[in-house]
């Protein structure tokens, strides 16, 4: 190699490493096969010099058999001119024998004809960080975040997938915890091999992987996501053992930079959850969410988290009557969330607690919620003694620890009666272990309030809730009666619900009313409460004042 071209690889190397971010650099002439790398490459790794020929080879016998025949693909790609860029992870040995988990990005450069004359790039050693998982290899939940943070800083566009296992505690059951990691270690090679060159892998929570692509499109993510679920249950093994995987995902495309990173990471676990619990595995993408341009929706959604953490800004209750049945006097309200601002007008819950619920900042909302509800229930109380408060609850909250003492907290701050608060409850609250959720209503019956399961009979599991839990009401969703005048479908479904409920000992409250003849209609049944448009729709605190529910 002569004097000139030894003193270009070494101008365009330190360039690289400038820009390296504390990574290993590397830089081959490919015209003679001769490459500079990083002093700290070579003492890490026991590399024979900074200037090597044949540095891919060499380098070779330090990646792990498992990953070996990915490493070789991709760079005879390279010599062979059929690619011009190498992205992938895998595991290298060190000096000491140990193998870390590296991240290597290179590039081919060209000169002005178009002759391939540079190939180099960047290895990152995750071994060297507290951000890789100890039993998969990969970069962690931390290192996630830090690479999503820089993904945003340098404006970076791409797409974020997250796939998680279902139903992995049988494994740990029948085989062990030891067979269980590597169940996770092979799934994270599969992971690997997948999306090599196009993205990085990551373990995040529990069985929970990530992967960050800026070269792959949302249509290609679902082509190679298809790919992986079919394989995963048909033809996936460990150690010989043919194992049945059931995965979901969710993915999000990132292309907003306006917004803040843990607002894409909220709307990525919610496309997650929304793909395990709604749709079976299928790969679910954020921009379907909702109803609403995908842009728009995130550019709003991070507004709304954002006036979380400013004090719950912009926020506001509205209260829908809840009436007797039989005497048509009012029994209590229920308090709905909204909220508004000048850009985005008023928003109603449906576009953006399904989303923060997966947010880290949710309880925060919560807590206010709860403190907004029952100090104006203090108000009302004085012109309606007796009424019940009726609060809605998310899975979120009821899953945090020492949420009772926080409710009995905010009820002692407020001065507002335990007897008269009732926290309503979905089918969503499946997601929580039913024991721990039977003993959290026993202490909340211990203190004299009441729960009501909201929307009986939309999702899979409200007839199971029912049987293990003391609920006081159950809320017949408005679905199930908007032709009940009319249909015998909803007649009889109104009924069997009904007898159900007394089954239980609970009592019924049909939402959704909004005639006359459905009043009359629901006369019939065993119906406690009635609640909907024909009586109010939800208004603010200051209008249910001036209404006059006591005629």
């Amino acid at each position: 190699m002569n004097k000139d071209d030894l003193t270009r690889l070494d101008e365009i190397f330190e360039a690289f490493s400038i820009i390296a971010e504390g990574s290993y650099v590397f830089l081959c002439y490919m015209d003679e096969d001769y490459s500079r790398w990083s002093k700290s490459a070579v003492d890490y790794f026991g590399l024979p010099d900074e200037y090597m020929y044949e540095a891919g080879k060499i380098w070779e016998e330090h990646i792990h058999p498992d990953d070996v025949d990915e490493y070789r693909k991709s760079i005879r790609a390279i010599i062979n001119g059929t690619e011009t860029t190498h992205d992938m992870q895998y595991r290298a040995r060190a000096l000491d024998g140990s193998y870390c988990t590296c991240t290597c990005k290179g590039v081919v450069m060209h000169d002005y004809d178009g002759t391939p004359r540079y190939f180099g790039g960047c290895i990152k050693n995750h071994g060297l960080t507290s951000y890789v998982d100890s039993v998969t290899g990969l970069r962690s939940l931390y290192g996630f975040f830090e690479d999503m943070r820089t993904m945003f800083w340098k404006r970076n566009e791409g797409v974020i997938i997250q796939i998680g296992i279902s139903n992995f505690s049988v494994f740990n059951d029948i085989h062990g915890y030891t067979f269980g990691n590597r169940i996770l270690q092979s799934f994270a090679r599969l992971l690997q091999k997948k999306f090599t060159n196009v993205g990085s892998v990551y373990r995040m929570d529990g069985t929970k992987f990530a992967v960050i692509t800026h070269e792959t499109s949302l249509e290609e993510i679902a082509k190679i996501y298809s790919d992986i679920h079919r394989y995963v249950s048909e033809n996936f093994f460990v150690d010989e053992h043919r194992i049945n995987l059931m995965v979901n995902a969710g993915d999000i495309l990132v292309d907003n930079f306006e917004i803040s990173d843990k607002t894409v990471y909220s709307c990525l676990k919610y496309a997650y959850y929304e793909s395990k619990n709604a749709k079976m595995g299928e790969l679910y993408t954020f921009k379907d969410a909702l109803n609403e341009n995908n842009r728009i929706m995130l550019e709003k959604l991070n507004v709304i988290r954002s006036s979380v953490s400013d004090n719950c800004k912009g926020f506001f209750l509205c209260y829908q009557p809840i009436m007797f049945a039989d005497s048509q006097k009012l029994k209590g309200v229920e308090a709905l969330i909204r909220w508004r601002d000048d850009k985005y007008g008023i928003v109603p819950p449906i576009q953006f607690i399904p989303v923060l619920e997966q947010d880290a900042i949710f309880p925060s909302l919560g807590r206010w919620i709860l403190r907004q509800a029952m100090t104006d229930g203090r108000t009302l109380l004085e012109s309606y003694p007796g009424l019940i408060m009726n609060i809605n609850l998310s899975y979120a909250q009821l899953e945090k620890e020492g949420f009772v003492m926080e409710v009995l907290q905010i009820l002692e701050e407020t001065g507002f009666p335990a007897e008269n608060l009732c926290l309503e409850i979905t089918e969503r609250c499946r997601l929580i272990d039913m024991g721990l959720l039977y003993n959290m209503i026993e202490l909340f019956h211990g203190h004299g309030i009441k729960i009501a399961l909201d929307d009986f009979g939309t999702g899979f599991s409200t007839i199971g809730i029912l049987r293990d839990l003391p609920i006081d009401t159950v809320k017949i969703d408005r679905s199930f009666v908007m032709n009940i005048e009319s249909s015998k479908a909803d007649q009889i479904t109104v009924r069997s619900i009904s007898n159900l409920a007394e089954a239980f000992e609970a009592e019924v409250c049909v939402e959704g009313v909004e005639t006359q003849g459905m009043v009359e209609q629901l006369s019939q049944y065993k119906v406690d409460s009635l609640q909907g448009y024909f009586y109010s729709k939800p208004i603010p605190i200051e209008e249910f004042i001036e209404m006059d529910f006591l005629k």
